[in-house]
């Protein structure tokens, strides 16, 4: 069944192949438009330079009114403040929002 969200994800997912970001990788998992595996990237002259962190996105039929559900695979320790950051700034690089912080 194609739902308003489910286009909106190919879209955004079409839009990420054609013109990635610098620093993130996503894509959905299997068949599976709705639930996506992620990557970020630890950016230069940070405490994560070098890192890999591994998550997974669920997303919903409300989406984009609704985030998605982020959930970070790779252990690490981050406060909630970084977590909250890390989210805004993937849903941002997803949706084609502006991010500013």
């Amino acid at each position: 069944m194609s739902t308003p969200a489910r286009k909106r994800l190919m879209r955004d997912f079409k839009r990420l192949q054609l013109d990635p970001p610098a620093g993130i990788s996503g894509a959905p998992q299997d068949n599976n438009i709705m639930l996506w595996n992620a990557v970020i990237f630890g950016p230069d002259d940070t405490p994560w330079d070098g890192g890999t962190f591994k998550l997974t996105l669920q997303f919903s039929e409300d989406y984009p009114n609704k985030p998605p559900t982020v959930r970070f695979v790779s252990r690490m320790f981050h406060p909630t403040f970084m977590l909250m950051e890390a989210f805004a700034w993937i849903y941002c690089k997803i949706s084609g929002v502006l991010y500013m912080m």
